[in-house]
């Protein structure tokens, strides 16, 4: 029986999930991907293994309630399909670290409290996080879980990054620039480590996809990013708002009269390329859709993106290399061909034919910075954390056991 670990990623209604095999490789191996989503509404239950797709509508005895039922069928399936697996640790996302979480760690009694205190800094994911903790705990106890935060990637970047121009009480209670995204950074910094490390000099990633950030790094940390204290901040998303003048809601709270949860709602849900395009949130449809509407969301996208990026190479003095990774970045080459459109005074020469081919260098060969376009895989970050951080479990659970 091999040693696995299962990653987990728990939202609002749903929990994601992968399965890696620790085979001796540098990397945990995955074997299985899927998720649980619409937890008391219309739940589904939906994985991959080998290419090969499986999906089912839950009904009746099988409808989970909430996050442990949830678990239980993502165990029960795993146990089905992987009946030699054991688990030797299990990894969570976690959103928020807080100012005082930097680096992945075992969740115990004490850090889980400490966790529940960062819930107001992140009120849409940090309690659906802990609620995948605190289910994985009960389904698996007495092994390892080690929490994984979006945030830690950040917390190098120097003080004029990381503050706002508020009186230093409120930076001291947490009111601070955090980023998101963190673990696609790390992935994407820990693979150009092996492949072209001098590119790690001077860096900016760029995370395009439903949810959308930009990260300058310099040495392999990070220095700067588009999102602060909330994943609002930054770029237009695909229903959230990006950058906002805060007189912006003085003005809905004061001449509109709307309430916290109806900005909130606004901000979040109703904005970004759906809400301007009136279209759709998805790059795809957008790219295909004739709507002026669409056109116009795409443009102001494609124009944060390039302010963001000349923004970030600031920071850095320059770049060396940028890479475009995410949903977005990764798939989409109009996006990619429109971003460095006209870029060649920042050093960034777009080989076109590279770009339409989807090549994972689409820079020309005398670009003095390399453009470099990457699949990003927050899973297997997740799973490297999990191994190293907890280690080979003494005595692993059987799936069939839990």
């Amino acid at each position: 029986m091999s040693d696995h670990i299962i990653t987990l990623n728990a939202g609002s209604s749903s929990i994601k999930f992968a399965l890696f095999v620790l085979d001796g490789g540098e990397w945990p191996r995955m074997v299985a991907i899927g998720q649980v989503e619409g937890i008391g509404v219309t739940p589904e239950f939906e994985a991959k293994v080998d290419g090969q797709k499986t999906k089912r509508t839950l009904t009746g005895a099988d409808t989970p309630k909430n996050h442990d039922d949830a678990l239980k069928i993502i165990i029960g399936w795993l146990g089905e399909r992987f009946p030699d697996a054991k688990i030797a640790a299990i990894g969570h996302r976690v959103v928020h670290g807080g100012p005082v979480y930097s680096a992945p760690m075992l969740i115990d009694d004490a850090a889980f409290e400490v966790l529940k205190t960062f819930a107001p800094l992140a009120p849409l994911h940090q309690p659906h996080n802990l609620a995948g903790i605190a289910a994985a705990g009960r389904a698996f106890p007495g092994i390892p879980q080690v929490g994984c935060f979006d945030t830690a990637f950040h917390r190098t970047q120097p003080f004029v990054n990381d503050a706002y121009g508020l009186p230093p009480e409120y930076y001291e209670e947490g009111v601070r620039r955090y980023g998101f995204h963190g673990l696609s950074y790390e992935y994407i910094t820990s693979r150009l480590m092996d492949r072209d490390p001098t590119a790690l000099r001077r860096l900016v990633v760029l995370h395009l996809g439903n949810g959308a950030s930009m990260c300058a790094i310099q040495d392999g940390k990070g220095v700067g990013s588009t999102m602060g204290f909330s994943p609002l901040d930054g770029l237009l998303m695909g229903t959230r708002c990006g950058q906002i003048d805060p007189g912006v809601l003085l003005y809905l709270m004061q001449q509109k009269e709307m309430s916290a949860a109806q900005i909130s709602d606004l901000l979040n849900k109703k904005s970004g390329l759906k809400g301007m395009s009136g279209v759709s949130s998805d790059m795809r449809d957008l790219e295909a859709s004739d709507a002026p509407s669409a056109k116009q969301a795409l443009a102001y996208f494609v124009n944060r993106i390039r302010r963001e990026l000349g923004s970030l190479m600031a920071i850095t003095g320059g770049a060396d290399a940028i890479v475009f990774t995410g949903g977005i970045g990764a798939n989409s080459k109009f996006v990619r061909g429109a971003v460095l459109d006209g870029m060649e005074w920042a050093g960034l020469v777009i080989d076109r034919a590279a770009n339409e081919a989807g090549a994972e260098v689409i820079s020309t060969a005398g670009s003095p910075v390399k453009v470099y376009v990457m699949q990003t895989d927050e899973e297997a970050m997740i799973a490297q954390h999990t191994v190293r951080v907890a280690g080979l479990a003494s005595s692993p659970a059987a799936l069939a056991s839990a």
